[in-house]
């Protein structure tokens, strides 16, 4: 298992390299070139960046994915693709994307763009919170440490 990062606007990675340097488990960060940075990461941790261009981080988070990985993204479309990979994908809201609940966020996500396309607004993301950085944490445990 390893952890692979959606990481341009993650709010999580903090936590994601605590968590993971207890269990000895890689991180991988993938980002785009234009959220350079030059600050360092923990030994465990691996950084790539790629292309700006649309999606391209997307394309490699997909290519590196194996099954039972644990991928953090906000990105509902990526999650969709990552699911039938059978990796566990976590929202840094704290919650795991599922069969469940994948066609409900995309189909929100769709209606949403469809209102902003005829000119209406609609609500954007709460900001994030301490709480949800807590519940974050506490999920990203439980995957991790799965026989706790």
């Amino acid at each position: 298992m390893k952890v692979i990062v959606d990481a341009d606007a993650c709010p999580v990675k903090d936590i994601i390299f605590r968590e993971t340097a207890h269990e000895s488990i890689p991180v991988t960060l993938v980002s785009s070139i234009s959220h350079f940075s030059n600050q360092g990461v923990p030994a465990h941790v691996e950084t790539i960046y790629v292309d700006a261009g649309r999606d391209a981080a997307d394309f490699k988070i997909v290519a590196l994915t194996k099954k039972d990985d644990i991928v953090v993204t906000q990105d509902y479309g990526l999650a969709s693709l990552l699911l039938p990979k059978g990796a566990k994908v976590l929202h840094h809201k704290g919650f795991e994307y599922d069969a469940m609940n994948i066609d409900h966020l995309l189909d929100t996500r769709h209606m949403s763009a469809a209102i902003r396309q005829a000119g209406g607004r609609t609500k954007g993301p709460k900001p994030f919170s301490k709480e949800d950085g807590e519940t974050f944490r506490e999920l990203f445990r439980k995957k991790i440490k799965p026989s706790d």
